[in-house]
């Protein structure tokens, strides 16, 4: 399709991570290998959530939501990385891309609106814990979820409604695994200052708005350990938020470092790979985690075990 003296896109070419002939093998069964664990892990946790009424509480009703978006997220590009280490060029159609911008930017957002709630529910956990029911009732508890689909829904609208107004020339080579926003921007042959500013308040809103929440929330949670008098009971407590600090540490950390960046490329080369740690590396560790840090997850594998084989 041409417009004046040049053609637009149509379609985009993924670079994906290397483009070392040698690594593309090794490369492959590694993220396959994440990829595999990752379905398998959190559908596990999914369904010791389910089978155990004693796990049907706040945490794990949270947990459950956040292992159903790590496997769709995962789910929304992995394929398509796993088939750029095989081929020689990975292409992608324009509606393509912007799909799998849309639903990556949703499952992102909304994960990240999920680990806020659960640093509110490690607070009412320790801070409140005579209230802990009373505050997150079921319906205060689905209010949190949907209102992290909403921001997830609103928030990946407005990046994919934005990238669809720019104009894609000749170049259709995306330095990137994935139609991820910074990489896409790179290519377009119109003005991107809007998006980027864009960019920099959406992304910027949610990692403020979900840091702060956290940090206030941990905040309150350290004080009213640090009056705890015995130390077992300290380190109950602190064992009781180590599993979401990990989690909330790898997913926020690496998503700064990937956003909250120039535009260019030898920053995109960093970013692509840092970007790896909350796309793969993450949803892959997240029901670890919680499972083998995690004393009733443990006993809720026990009993279903025990019942599936004397049944």
């Amino acid at each position: 399709m041409t417009h004046g003296n040049y053609s637009l896109v149509t379609e985009f070419i993924l670079e994906g991570l290397t483009n070392r002939p040698e690594l593309q093998m090794p490369l492959f069964f590694l993220f396959l290998g994440i990829y595999v664990v990752t379905i398998v892990a959190n559908l596990g946790l999914i369904t010791l959530i389910s089978l155990n009424t004693h796990l049907h509480t706040p945490m794990y009703y949270f947990l459950f939501n956040l292992s159903f978006v790590d496997i769709c997220y995962s789910s929304v590009f992995t394929p398509k990385m796993l088939i750029n280490f095989v081929v020689e060029k990975n292409t992608i159609s324009y509606t393509g891309c912007l799909t799998q911008l849309y639903f990556f930017c949703f499952f992102v957002i909304t994960e990240c609106y999920l680990l806020t709630a659960m640093a509110y529910d490690r607070y009412v956990a320790i801070c409140k814990p005579l209230l802990y029911n009373v505050i997150l009732s079921p319906r205060i508890c689905a209010v949190f979820v949907f209102g992290a689909y909403v921001m997830g829904c609103w928030g990946s609208l407005a990046h994919t409604l934005c990238m669809a107004r720019l104009t894609f020339c000749d170049a259709n080579l995306v330095n990137h695994y994935l139609c991820d926003i910074l990489p896409v921007l790179q290519l377009s042959c119109t003005s991107t200052y809007n998006n980027e500013v864009v960019v920099f308040v959406l992304v910027g809103m949610n990692i403020v708005v979900s840091t702060s929440t956290t940090f206030i929330s941990y905040g309150f949670i350290i004080a009213n350990i640090l009056r705890i008098s015995s130390t077992q009971g300290r380190a109950k407590a602190f064992n009781t938020c180590s599993s979401h600090i990990m989690t909330v540490s790898l997913f926020f950390g690496a998503a700064a470092f990937m956003y909250m960046q120039p535009s260019d490329v030898e920053s995109m080369d960093k970013g692509k790979v840092a970007s790896v740690f909350y796309t793969n590396v993450g949803p892959m560790l997240n029901p670890l985690i919680y499972s083998l840090r995690n004393k009733d997850v443990k006993v809720a594998l026990k009993k279903t075990l025990k019942r599936k084989l004397f049944s």
